[in-house]
């Protein structure tokens, strides 16, 4: 199964990024989004920000993703 997890975007360098969720950060890379910036919210899939998207739906689902027991 694949998934794609809301981070918030924490830092910036060049076309990679560090995301965070939970305490957790990871490097990402950001060659497939334009026009991000420090705070947004983006979807991760193997290692890349695929989409952003808003706190509120990053918030529910990550509430969903909990509940199917697919993250912590």
């Amino acid at each position: 199964m694949c998934i794609a997890v809301p981070m918030k975007l924490v830092e910036i360098k060049d076309d990679m990024g560090v995301v965070e969720h939970s305490g957790v950060q990871r490097d990402v890379g950001l060659m497939l989004m334009d026009d991000i910036q420090l705070g947004d919210w983006v979807l991760i899939h193997a290692g890349f920000a695929i989409s952003k998207l808003n706190q509120e739906e990053a918030e529910e689902t990550l509430s969903l993703l909990k509940q199917a027991k697919l993250i912590e």
